[in-house]
């Protein structure tokens, strides 16, 4: 497989819309490779690095691992792609599962991180961890509180990632 590199600035909007359904958020920690479905991000630069910015559950399995390995890819659909790949990889855990065989993913070798981008999602982007922010649901305003969060789900943490590489996945 080719890898045709790209400016993650064309590409924002592409990724910003496929947020809604979603898109994955690969993480791997030894030989173990795991997935999730996110539907929140941003795209930017801060500290004059393109970052994207992950939020993730303080419960997820893929928390622990982005805690121990601190890289992550963000895995993009471009075109037609099989949606129960999304529903596998956002309503199973990676404790209980190996998500990316039940999904049918196929591991394609990273440039410049431990982690492996998706051939089934192509667009990618590797990213390292440069902050790690856990959210104060009290500083929330009510709207929000009551819209996106309770007890169970428990709050978010943010991932700062620079993207060090960006490319699409090619045959």
């Amino acid at each position: 497989m080719t890898k045709k590199k790209i400016d993650v600035r064309d590409y924002a909007g592409e990724i910003v819309r496929a947020m809604q359904p979603g898109i994955l958020l690969t993480t791997k920690v030894g030989d173990k490779v795991n997935s999730m479905t996110i539907g929140w991000g941003t795209l930017g630069i801060i500290w004059e690095k393109p970052v994207f910015v992950a939020y993730v559950r303080q419960q997820r399995y893929s928390r622990q691992m982005l805690d121990q390995c601190r890289e992550f890819t963000i895995n993009v659909p471009l075109g037609d792609y099989d949606r129960k790949i999304l529903g596998i990889c956002g309503s199973k855990s990676g404790r209980d599962i190996d998500k990316i065989e039940a999904a049918g993913l196929t591991l394609v070798a990273p440039e410049v991180i431990g982690v492996p981008g998706l051939k089934e999602l192509p667009l990618t982007l590797e990213c390292r961890v440069l902050y790690r922010q856990e959210q104060e649901s009290h500083l929330f305003n009510d709207e929000i509180t009551r819209k996106f969060y309770t007890i169970e789900t428990g709050d978010h943490i943010c991932y700062y990632g620079e993207i060090v590489s960006a490319y699409i996945i090619e045959d």
